[in-house]
């Protein structure tokens, strides 16, 4: 019985990630939390002002992911491992979009509602528009590069 639960356990489950997968996830995370928190200590964001840092990371972000999306998807053989370090890791931790939740709540809180309401639509408007300007651009490099391969 022993035998049977360690040959289980060494055979991969199909839809699961492996421990290459995790681990990239892992070590992207750990360097787009340090590139996000050092966004902010090189551009501050003061109370009540809107959060430009945070805006310009997650738009950027958005811009970056949609991108490598599109080449990815152009492009299925690229390390799925690669992909989720990148992605959900990387870019996952660096655009922190419930920073935006954050900054909302502290605009709400000290009675700025205008401000928060451009925010929150600014947020919407331009990180919509940078994914759609990403998949395109993912999709010019994948033609000029002959597509999918």
């Amino acid at each position: 019985m022993k035998g049977a639960l360690d040959e289980r356990r060494a055979v991969p489950r199909p839809g699961v990630p492996g421990w290459k997968a995790w681990s990239a996830v892992a070590v992207g995370g750990l360097i787009g939390t340090e590139l996000r928190f050092g966004a902010g200590l090189v551009f501050p964001e003061s109370a009540g002002a809107v959060p430009w840092t945070t805006l310009a990371i997650n738009v950027s972000g958005s811009f970056v992911l949609a991108t490598l999306t599109t080449l990815w998807i152009a492009r299925p053989q690229t390390a799925f491992w690669l992909r989720a370090g990148i992605g959900p890791g990387l870019l996952g931790s660096f655009t922190t979009f419930s920073a935006l939740v954050i900054a909302i709540d502290q605009q709400i809180r000290g009675g700025f509602h205008a401000t928060w309401l451009a925010y929150l639509g600014l947020s919407l408007v331009l990180g919509l528009g940078a994914a759609a300007a990403g998949w395109k651009t993912g999709k010019a490099i994948a033609d000029l590069r002959g597509g999918a391969q």
